[in-house]
């Protein structure tokens, strides 16, 4: 009998790549449908950045626990398992969500269900590649996620003017179902690797351990306020490109449609910030790479919001290059975690991680919408003043990541990092 041949590694990850495109495709729909739903569910601007919050909220529950699962059950079966829980809740959200009190909770569950494609996904892809490929290879995996969210994009701006939101959503939660199957299929002959634990390696021990490691809780520092840019970012960009598409008119469904896939692009664009990130990362250092990324994503959100009456070609192209900069060094955190962190204790260092990032990426997309509805009214009365101000925000929160940064670079655990690259 003929034994079936083994998986290059170039194969496995281009199959578990896929699947995460399949499980990444429901995050940004309902950002896609902003702006419709605002009206249809008769939201303020907080109500929904609140719906938005929600998935996030889930989300950080689900990945500070999923750490732990991980740790005690192993990274593929923990993989799995979540692979069928993302898929039903997001069918659920598709079907079901109909007003601002529904949209809340059902987002909410769908993030609470979707965490298992991220930081379980991460830890296979430590546990097979060398640390001089392991940042390419988080790398592309955090790029396909980008190709995934333009691809949800996408296909929500074209199909909202023909089948509404309900149906863009409906086509979009058929990707996470389509991510469980392929996840099955590439992960067929993985081992499910359980690390040896004792007592000090489980639960409170465990994260207590990872707080008391110095360099490792600055980087997690660091991604906090990482996370509150970006997610906040991703939150707001199809609404706000969709605004600059009717300059100050109505808000219509083409309106929405073209801004979510305007949007797209900037995402699959970013697709080259994660990969060449990852890369450079394994060749420059891991800190460096933060540095450059972090500090040119910042020039960003100081200036993207006063830019609405840029020519809207212009306006896209800052936004994609905003795109490339605020996610150039999300693969090269997760990297740099999995060399301060050892094995036992990395998926307590993901619970944290996750928790406290996650955290602020559910606040930040509530204080941005926070930022519009209060410059909206008395005594400002501006809608220029109100974007301008509201991606400022971003900014703000995210200023002193940089500075955690470049205190670890400067200790001597960082030559842990990237071969003594730091």
């Amino acid at each position: 009998m003929l034994k079936r041949a083994p998986q290059s590694d170039a194969a496995w990850l281009t199959e578990l790549c896929l699947s995460r495109i399949g499980f990444v495709s429901i995050f940004t729909t309902y950002s896609a449908a902003l702006p419709l739903l605002k009206a249809d569910w008769n939201m303020s601007a907080s109500q929904a950045g609140m719906v938005q919050s929600a998935w996030h909220v889930g989300y950080l529950v689900s990945l500070f626990a999923i750490g732990f699962v991980t740790d005690r059950h192993g990274a593929k079966r923990t993989f799995l398992a979540g692979s069928i829980l993302a898929s039903i809740s997001a069918l659920a959200f598709a079907f079901f969500a109909d007003s601002f009190a529904s949209g809340l909770l059902l987002y909410g569950l769908t993030g609470m269900c979707s965490g298992a494609s991220y930081t379980p996904g991460l830890t296979l892809i430590s546990e097979r590649f060398v640390a001089h490929q392991r940042g390419r290879a988080m790398g592309w995996y955090l790029a396909t996620a980008s190709l995934g969210y333009g691809i949800s994009l996408t296909l929500s701006g074209l199909l909202m003017p023909y089948i509404g939101w309900r149906g863009a959503f409906i086509v979009t939660a058929c990707g996470p179902l389509a991510g469980a199957l392929i996840s099955f299929w590439a992960l067929r002959a993985t081992p499910n690797v359980v690390h040896a634990r004792g007592a000090g390696h489980t639960g409170g021990f465990a994260l207590l351990e990872v707080w008391r490691n110095k360099p490792a809780m600055l980087l997690i520092w660091a991604y906090v306020f990482h996370s509150w840019e970006l997610l906040g970012m991703w939150a707001w960009l199809p609404a706000y490109l969709a605004v600059s598409v009717t300059q100050g008119g109505s808000m219509t469904a083409q309106a929405a449609g073209i801004g979510a896939m305007l949007t797209a692009l900037t995402y699959i664009t970013s697709m080259g910030g994660s990969i060449y990130g990852g890369a450079f990362s394994d060749r420059w250092g891991r800190t460096r790479v933060i540095l450059l990324g972090s500090c040119l994503s910042l020039v960003c959100s100081f200036a993207f919001g006063w830019m609405m009456a840029l020519p809207l070609w212009l306006l896209v192209a800052v936004a994609a290059f905003y795109n490339i900069t605020a996610i150039a060094d999300s693969s090269v955190y997760s990297t740099a975690i999995t060399e301060l962190v050892p094995p036992q204790f990395l998926g307590a260092a993901f619970a944290l991680r996750s928790l406290l990032g996650f955290g602020a990426g559910v606040i930040s997309p509530w204080v941005f919408g926070l930022v519009i509805d209060w410059a909206r009214g008395e005594p400002l009365r501006s809608e220029s003043m109100a974007w301008g101000l509201a991606w400022t925000s971003l900014g703000i929160g995210a200023v002193l990541g940089p500075l955690m940064t470049l205190k670890l670079r400067h200790m001597p655990e960082a030559a842990k990092m990237a071969g003594g690259l730091r």
